[in-house]
């Protein structure tokens, strides 16, 4: 397992330094883009955390249109939690996919047992229902989050998360500025203490999937 430690506070601090930038259309608003910058040491799959996070206080909205608190809904659970937007044409999808085709070699208990969730950086298009389609395509078990922008923008943060509101650039194209990391948070002590950046692998996630769900350490 490729792994590095770093502390939360460190990972604040650069937060900065892994936004991605995705969105749809040229400069007739067609074309799919993307832009990312990453921060040094990307080529490490994971960093584990010597003081984990605490899990951020999100009370939102989930595919159903019903209300979904974070920290209860995930209590003493194994949960991978991921900042990110449907209309992403290509970090996005492929972090899920990666993370929902790893969950699918894990016994059908441990499957059930894990929550993987998926809160939009995009709510006014990303609706309730717009999130269910899309993740249905991916991982039905999955859980979509929507809200209040400012809401998901402060919960990112505490999570060392920069997000930005969806803008349009000079050339108007829509484009989302996020994070790009993947938390796991543990089932003994529901501290955030693993962190993945966008290059983690299908196998990254398959060989960690495991120790996570067991509250152990890759």
């Amino acid at each position: 397992m490729r792994k590095k430690t770093f502390t939360a506070a460190a990972l604040l601090a650069a937060a900065t330094l892994t936004l991605s930038a995705c969105g749809s259309g040229d400069g007739d608003g067609n074309k799919p883009i993307t832009m990312v910058s990453e921060a040094a040491g990307a080529e490490k799959a994971a960093t584990v955390l010597d003081k984990p996070f605490e899990k951020p206080d999100l009370v939102l909205t989930d595919t159903q249109g019903k209300e979904y608190d974070f920290r209860e809904e995930t209590a003493g659970r194994p949960t991978l939690i991921y900042f990110g937007y449907t209309h992403c044409p290509d970090v996005c999808p492929l972090t899920m996919n990666n993370l929902a085709v790893a969950k699918k070699q894990l016994p059908q208990e441990q499957q059930d047992e894990l929550r993987i969730v998926f809160v939009t950086t995009d709510p006014e298009r990303d609706t309730p229902a717009a999130l269910g389609k899309w993740l249905k395509g991916i991982d039905d078990q999955a859980v979509g989050l929507t809200g209040d922008f400012d809401t998901i923008q402060a919960g990112a943060r505490t999570l060392g998360i920069s997000i930005n509101a969806p803008r349009k650039d000079d050339k108007g194209q829509v484009v989302s500025d996020h994070g790009t990391q993947v938390i796991a948070f543990s089932p003994k002590t529901d501290g955030g203490y693993l962190l993945y950046g966008e290059d983690a692998t299908v196998e990254d996630y398959t060989e960690d999937l495991p120790r996570i769900i067991e509250g152990e350490k890759p």
